[in-house]
């Protein structure tokens, strides 16, 4: 849940940092491809993604199987926020340090449309394995690969012997649910949790009453002990107990379970987004990055990602190959999706500035 400025929709660092744990929540299955492309051993593609844990699993997952069948090297370069800027640069001058990228959809969105576009369309919406994608993580210029969310999280042993927290509502409940408070100091997905816990439902979240929620944080603020910015922070102060309640990118919390803290996770009203694999405009190797995309949409392979990290799995197909043990800790798992609020993209890329401003006003005072 990713690197380490503070992650927003647009300009975000490398995604929380990822469990290596639930090896055995995949079954052993073969996985099928069956293309040749012409002259595929001159053939390399390179992909921006987040490095770290994503780079790996995404190597032993994607990259190396892809050129192991098509003879098409794969190659994972890390950048450090999602590299909007370097896009268009890459595009205007016809020079490609990348062929394609992961990215999040607001920046898809601020990398087409406006007269421009620094991204192809991909056209794979009748590809048999794509078509199984739901609609929801896909557009014309990306298609989805990997869910990530922000929860809440707590310390199961300072709650011991009382009723735990199950809502933004519960975090803003300070009578009744007493402890270390932190928030992000940013306003994208703090907005969001500030309106639930003001009794906006999820579906009514957007657009978003600043007026409102800044009421609301302002209920709260001098009770947030910490005011966090990275994700690294969460993760060290909910694995010493610094902090009893936290919003937090889930990979976080469970890299602090999987390290030994007592952590509970709230799923309820969970703020999720979708990242994506996109091919740059004018790319050469266009073809072979469609190729790359449908091979690593499989059902299967985006199963194996369980190996590495609780992926956010954008194929319904493949929690047949995950188990029910591991497949619940997914974001995408049903039960946890029903409950969730999908990042409006296209809100934050019109109110980013504005939103920005306000929060940044309002935190001095």
């Amino acid at each position: 849940m990713k690197k380490q400025p503070a992650r927003d929709p647009i300009q975000q660092p490398r995604r929380r940092t990822a469990l290596k744990t639930a090896a055995a929540g995949v079954a052993a299955v073969a996985f099928p491809f069956v293309w040749t492309p012409s002259r595929a051993a001159t053939k390399r593609i390179v992909i921006r993604d987040d490095g770290g844990i994503y780079t790996k699993a995404f190597g032993a997952v994607f990259y190396r199987p892809f050129k192991e069948k098509t003879g098409i090297e794969v190659v994972g370069v890390q950048a450090n926020a999602e590299p909007t800027a370097l896009i268009k640069s890459m595009v205007e001058t016809g020079s490609y340090t990348w062929d394609m990228a992961k990215l999040s959809q607001p920046a898809i969105l601020l990398l087409t449309g406006g007269g421009k576009d620094y991204l192809e369309k991909h056209g794979l919406e009748s590809d048999p394995v794509i078509a199984k994608i739901p609609a929801q993580y896909m557009s014309p210029y990306g298609v989805g690969n990997n869910v990530y969310t922000t929860v809440l999280a707590y310390r199961k042993d300072a709650f011991k012997g009382r009723r735990a927290p199950q809502s933004w509502a519960d975090m803003w409940n300070l009578k009744d649910f007493p402890g270390r408070r932190g928030l992000r100091k940013y306003p994208f997905d703090t907005i969001e949790e500030a309106l639930m816990a003001d009794g906006v439902a999820p579906g009514q979240v957007y657009p978003c009453n600043f007026d409102r929620a800044f009421a609301s944080l302002s209920k709260i603020a001098k009770q947030v002990d910490v005011w966090w910015t990275t994700g690294a922070q969460v993760e060290q102060m909910l694995g010493s107990g610094e902090v009893d309640i936290i919003s937090t990118w889930v990979s976080r919390a469970q890299s602090a379970i999987a390290n030994g803290a007592p952590v509970g996770i709230v799923w309820n009203q969970n703020i999720w987004g979708c990242d994506n694999w996109s091919i740059l405009k004018g790319t050469p190797n266009a073809n072979a990055c469609r190729e790359f995309i449908k091979f690593a949409s499989d059902p299967k392979r985006q199963a194996a990602l369980v190996e590495y990290f609780p992926a956010g799995v954008t194929q319904p197909e493949a929690f047949n190959y995950i188990k029910p043990e591991i497949a619940k800790n997914c974001p995408t798992f049903p039960a946890n999706m029903k409950t969730g609020l999908h990042i409006d993209a296209q809100f934050w890329k019109d109110k980013q500035s504005a939103g920005l401003e306000r929060f940044n006003r309002w935190i001095l005072t």
